[in-house]
């Protein structure tokens, strides 16, 4: 008898608790749930309304930021690498050196360039001296020959004689041209050394590898004592802080997305949505896809660096959505509530929402205009 007595007092006090904890036993007045009606006169929950508007439909084409300006440091001659003063991440100004290269072998075939040009030089001294000679010894048989053949004329002098002296003056005549061909020869020799020796100089100048312009070292791909050769990427550089967004925009909307057009770019790991001008558009979709690469300029961005994903939002026209404002949702898990006014009975509706603007949510589902629904945390 007394464990039955034990075992209902502690039923009685363990039924007690729960209804203790469930508010049972507390006074006020209890607030109405999904389905009861509020008491007459009385307004237990804060209210807003649902409201239809016409909105702006944006469709977010995904892309990529990148460097407007990215290139890449190649060597024009080949040579062993001496020295590499940049790395990534690296700025530097237009005319800096960024890599040094072996020219021993540059310099010799340019001081043999220099050595062939002085000779050539010489020789076409030479000639010139050659030409005056026999300039010198023309002038002379042709005198010679002009005055032997007047006497001839005047038969003062032998034929033997004539023809000694027009053979004479025909030798000098051959001698005169040799020189003269000899110095277009010496000149065209001279003309070959100095263009061997400005090449030779121009891939002397080439082992010091200079910056194009103010950029940023991306990536380094060489080390001091590999092997330079043209066509082997030695560093890669990008326009330091000039950055953009390279997205791919449907067909549909290509005409929304001009060059010179301002439009809003998304950058989720900065938490910013910035302004925009599309500064190119490939001018053929990929047949795959349907879509034309857009490019669009961004202003400077801490923080913003190559690579880094981002939304170009381009507007795809208007139309008409529910919205509401956002502390009337109620989120639990993935589940998203609002308190209506159904008549005078309030109910839980399920419902869908996306992100508007003002504070407000757009409902895709659940609501139309012009319901009455609570506000949580509003209870009276």
């Amino acid at each position: 008898m007394k464990r039955r007595l034990a075992l209902v007092l502690g039923s009685a006090a363990v039924l007690l608790v729960v209804l203790w904890q469930a508010g049972a036993l507390r006074t006020g007045t209890i607030a109405p749930g999904p389905g009861s009606a509020p008491e007459p006169g009385h307004q237990p929950w804060e209210t807003t309304q649902t409201r239809q508007a016409d909105i702006d439909e944006i469709y977010e084409a995904v892309g990529t930021i990148r460097p407007r300006t990215q290139t890449s440091i190649e060597a024009q001659i080949t040579a062993k690498i001496l020295e590499v003063r940049v790395r990534a991440g690296d700025f530097v100004k237009r005319g800096e050196v960024l890599v040094v290269l072996d020219d021993r072998e540059h310099a010799a075939r340019a001081d043999s360039a220099a050595q062939a040009q002085a000779s050539a030089r010489a020789g076409l001294e030479q000639a010139r001296q050659a030409v005056g000679e026999a300039r010198a010894a023309f002038d002379t048989a042709a005198a010679q020959y002009k005055r032997i053949k007047t006497l001839f004329a005047e038969r003062a002098v032998a034929e033997r004689e004539m023809d000694q002296a027009e053979a004479e003056y025909l030798q000098a005549e051959a001698r005169l041209s040799q020189a003269r061909e000899a110095v277009a020869g010496a000149e065209a020799a001279l003309g070959r050394s100095a263009k061997q020796h400005e090449e030779a100089g121009i891939a002397q100048g080439y082992a010091v590898i200079r910056a194009p312009e103010d950029m940023e070292v991306a990536s380094r791909t060489a080390e001091p004592g590999d092997l330079a050769v043209p066509g082997k990427p030695l560093l890669v550089v990008q326009t330091a802080g000039a950055l953009r967004l390279e997205a791919f925009v449907r067909e549909g909307l290509i005409a929304r997305a001009r060059p010179g057009t301002e439009l809003s770019v998304a950058i989720p790991a900065l938490e910013r949505t910035v302004s925009g001008v599309v500064e190119e558009v490939v001018p053929a979709a990929d047949p795959t896809t349907r879509t034309f690469l857009v490019k669009v300029g961004l202003p400077d961005l801490l923080g913003a660096y190559p690579g880094m994903f981002g939304r170009l939002l381009v507007p795809a026209g208007r139309r008409t959505a529910v919205l509401v404002d956002a502390r009337a949702v109620t989120r639990t898990g993935q589940l998203e509530t609002v308190r209506v006014l159904d008549g005078d009975t309030w109910r839980t509706v399920f419902v869908r929402t996306v992100p508007a603007q003002g504070g407000e949510v757009e409902v895709l589902a659940g609501l139309a205009g012009g319901q009455t629904v609570a506000l949580p945390g509003g209870v009276q």
